[in-house]
């Protein structure tokens, strides 16, 4: 199994900055795609970025510009930097990756941080 531990969510005012991290863990034989999923109250949970094993990244439209999403194939990392933080960015952040692991290499699964809640105040 892999565990996702994600770090780095909080509050911060309109404008701000966060930069948040998952770390996976457990009998992992490779990551192929990394990223962080998004739900706010009420809403669909919704892709904000990913970032394949190659650094071939993907961005919701949203956030554009605004984000950066990164990983250190080394460590089993994802960074997400978040700049120009605006209220409509508030929700839980779920970090995700598909993965091999050693106990079954035919197939890749997906596996999901608990999530950790940026508030972005006005």
């Amino acid at each position: 199994q892999v565990q996702l531990v994600e770090s780095g969510g909080g509050l911060v005012q309109d404008g701000g900055s966060l930069r948040l991290s998952c770390a996976a863990s457990g009998s992992i034989f490779r990551i192929n795609d990394m990223g962080w999923y998004r739900q706010a109250p009420g809403k669909e949970r919704e892709l904000v970025a990913d970032i394949a094993r190659d650094g071939y990244t993907n961005y919701a439209d949203s956030v554009k510009g605004r984000f950066t999403i990164s990983r250190d194939n080394a460590k089993n990392t994802v960074y997400l930097q978040m700049n120009s933080l605006t209220p409509e960015d508030s929700a839980v952040y779920y970090c995700y990756c598909n993965a091999y692991i050693l106990s079954s290499l035919r197939s890749s699964y997906n596996y999901w941080g608990q999530g950790t809640q940026v508030t972005v105040s006005s």
